[in-house]
């Protein structure tokens, strides 16, 4: 009997224990989890934006994460230069935590700033390294170290623009409907549409009409160097051209099609039609003259015009706003405006040596990899930015479309500071919707104005992006993204290459058109003394390796 009594005493007394610890490990898990949400605010330093500083928390979707996570960033934007803004930090040693350096990168990564992110991926982020494991391989550098997170990993299928969102030849659409609508392939057909509404119209708004402007401000003078490629029915591999036989690249800016760009140019000037001001206008000062509506044509990415487009289109004269066009130098040529999928890795986000806790940061982009705050990020809240169909489909409407199009909006919600800069995926959801609501057909055709369904109409498109070829598959694209180290023999020749073009760019277009060979061949002499051999062979070694990790399967849906 006393030893039943003993068993049961031992029981109750085990039983107390267990209890006891369970207790324990509930209020250490309870302590976890409010460590986890605790507040705290991160530096976040964005080289490719400016504008004011903020705090995510001030937006919609930074106070949305801020409640899942407790995470709120301050972010300050570009002001000034980069060079020195980047170069100021890495003289001093002291980083903000996070920072998104663009094209300053390679210093910062060169200068020991960003810590190894390898085991805190794998440690803490399986929804980021669900979407980015395809791409490790190229986010690793040589020393076998994740030093960034680059931008928008293509899942689950490539989804094409519906609308031009890349390069093109843009004209005014009065200049078109001037004419009936005429079908313009080549750039000797676009320049003589130009010269025949502008002798027509030798004034719009009460200001001499310019045919032709160029961008050539600082390091967006690739928008008077890149033509020459598009025009010989190449994608934007920056200063390389690929041949699709051999798969080997070379420099373009000593070549035959650099020359009978900027030849046409010169003839161009010599009627008049060519901008005076289109190498010595700021970048501002451009826009600014795109959004004054006398501008008849020019060569640019949509993401560099973004802004003037929009003024335009606020304005609602049609006339002014403008068409994009394939253009090629002639008939026989396959144009290749459109980007192929792809994935650039020489640009990103990492976390630096002064982060208070990176492993908070790095579940902070875990959390917002998580397929609900993706959607959140590029469409925003159902009822508000976007609805859905019976068939799933996200859509917006008008009105959404243009509410989500209001900078004071974008900023308000957060999708300014948001929607790029940040981890992020890109191609389709698991439901079938495109990551971003630019890609989806039904957003992009519910956009057009009566207006835009007349021009559709004329040229026979469902959407404006059908009037450009299919994009080829191109596993390296873009060529531009390969790390090119700073002081390396392929650095310097790029360097050197813009000075010289900026040195003689100016003085082909605008002399003379008696003068222009002798230009040309004095400008070709100097190139040639460059060691662009160099930067060829790192190039295609890129390309190369690039194919050989290719893991793009081309999927396009329209």
């Amino acid at each position: 009997m006393r030893k039943n009594k003993l068993i049961l005493i031992l029981v109750f007394v085990c039983s107390l224990s267990v209890g006891c610890n369970m207790n324990e490990r509930e209020d250490e898990k309870v302590d976890s989890q409010h460590e986890e949400l605790s507040p705290v605010t991160f530096t976040y330093f964005n080289a490719s934006r400016s504008g004011r500083s903020t705090h995510s928390n001030l937006t919609t979707i930074g106070k949305i994460l801020e409640e899942q996570t407790g995470v709120n960033f301050k972010v300050d934007n570009l002001e000034g230069d980069i060079d020195t803004s980047i170069g100021v930090m890495i003289a001093s040693g002291q980083y903000p935590d996070v920072i998104s350096p663009d094209i300053a990168i390679d210093k910062l990564v060169k200068a020991e700033a960003f810590i190894p992110l390898n085991d805190l991926i794998d440690e803490h982020a399986p929804n980021l390294k669900k979407v980015y494991e395809p791409y490790i391989e190229q986010m690793t550098h040589e020393d076998g170290n994740i030093y960034y997170i680059p931008f928008g990993a293509t899942h689950q299928g490539y989804v094409p623009s519906p609308d031009i969102d890349q390069g093109a030849f843009w004209i005014q659409r009065g200049v078109l409907r001037e004419f009936g609508y005429p079908n313009i392939n080549t750039l000797d057909q676009y320049f003589d549409l130009i010269e025949q509404y502008a002798m027509k119209f030798p004034e719009i708004n009460g200001e001499d009409t310019i045919g032709f402007t160029a961008l050539t401000y600082d390091w967006r003078f690739f928008a008077i160097s890149n033509p020459p490629a598009h025009l010989a029915g190449y994608p934007n591999d920056g200063d390389v051209i690929v041949d699709m036989g051999t798969y080997r690249a070379e420099v373009y800016g000593n070549k035959d099609i650099t020359k009978q760009y900027l030849a046409k140019l010169n003839e161009v000037n010599s009627k008049g039609l060519f901008d005076q001001e289109a190498f010595v206008a700021t970048y501002d000062e451009y826009l600014a003259k795109i959004t004054s509506g006398r501008v008849l044509g020019f060569f640019d990415y949509r993401w560099q015009v973004g802004q003037a487009f929009n003024s335009l289109s606020a304005a609602a004269d049609d006339d002014r706003q403008y068409m994009a066009l394939p253009i090629v130098f002639d008939e026989t040529i396959k144009d290749q405006y459109l980007d192929p999928p792809s994935f650039i890795a020489n640009r990103g986000i990492g976390i630096t040596t002064s982060a208070k806790d990176p492993v908070r940061i790095i579940k902070f982009f875990d959390n917002l990899m998580k397929e609900e705050n993706q959607k959140l990020v590029t469409w925003g809240i159902e009822g508000e930015t976007y609805k859905v169909n019976d068939e799933g489909r996200y859509y917006r409407t008008k009105r959404q479309i243009a509410l989500t199009a209001q900078k004071q909006y974008r900023d308000r919600f957060g999708f300014s500071i948001f929607e790029w800069n940040w981890p992020r995926g890109n191609g389709k959801f698991s439901d079938g919707n495109a990551w971003e609501p630019r890609r989806q057909p039904e957003v992009a055709m519910n956009s057009y104005s009566e207006k835009d369904k007349v021009l559709l109409d004329a040229y026979d498109l469902n959407v404006f992006a059908d009037l450009f070829s299919k994009p080829e598959e191109r596993p390296w694209f873009p060529a531009w993204s390969a790390n090119i180290e700073q002081g390396s023999a392929a650095a310097i020749f790029q360097d050197h290459k813009q000075n010289l073009q900026r040195q003689w760019f100016p003085q082909m277009v605008l002399s003379e058109p008696d003068q222009f060979d002798s230009n040309w061949d004095a400008y070709v002499a100097e190139f040639n003394k460059l060691d662009y051999q160099s930067f060829e062979q790192l190039m295609n070694d890129f390309v190369q390796k690039r194919i050989e990790q290719s893991i793009f399967d081309q999927k396009d849906d329209r």
